[in-house]
């Protein structure tokens, strides 16, 4: 059992971190061992994802004083556990997202990103989003892409005029 100043505590930095997060993600993790729990929260720290279990009464009085509004019973239902994704938006869903294929018990709950409660299905399309790093690579070769082409084309053409001046001579000099 905690005390109220313990979960004055914890609520401080449940508050703290939704309001720096990019965005939250509920989980039910009950039937997860604790192994496969510390093996997710070690790859979360690694894409800057903090992921915290509380009370589910602090979740929605955290999320009011963040901002958003009541959150709906089926985003917190049963053990909930909450991942803060502070750098990359989706990491904290996409993460969850695989883990659960691995392990059913392991299940996305919600989000609240960008002001807006998700429900579950939101929530899985924002797992299954490219990462920021995919994004970028795709955008840069589609911006690569046509100059290339035209690059291969004009250096065809003058490759092509150079073989038909290099003939000419030769049938000049014959």
């Amino acid at each position: 059992m905690q005390t109220k100043a313990q979960k004055e505590v914890i609520l401080k930095k449940l508050v703290e971190n939704m309001k720096q997060a990019k965005s939250v993600v509920f989980a039910d993790y009950q039937g997860v061992s604790v192994k496969d729990l510390s093996k997710l929260r070690n790859e979360m720290r690694k894409e800057g994802v903090h992921f915290d279990v509380a009370k589910k009464t602090l979740f929605r009085i955290a999320a009011k004083e963040s901002g958003y509004q009541d959150i709906p019973d089926d985003v917190i239902e049963g053990p909930v556990g909450a991942a803060f994704c502070m750098e990359d938006e989706t990491a904290g869903a996409r993460l969850i997202y695989q883990a659960g294929k691995k392990n059913e018990n392991l299940k996305l709950r919600g989000a609240l990103f960008e002001g807006k409660v998700l429900s579950v299905a939101d929530t899985k399309v924002l797992a299954t989003l490219p990462t920021k790093h995919e994004l970028l690579s795709k955008f840069v070769y589609l911006v690569k892409y046509p100059i290339q082409g035209f690059h291969d084309v004009l250096q065809n053409t003058i490759g092509g005029f150079v073989r038909v001046l290099g003939a000419i001579k030769d049938k000049n000099a014959a």
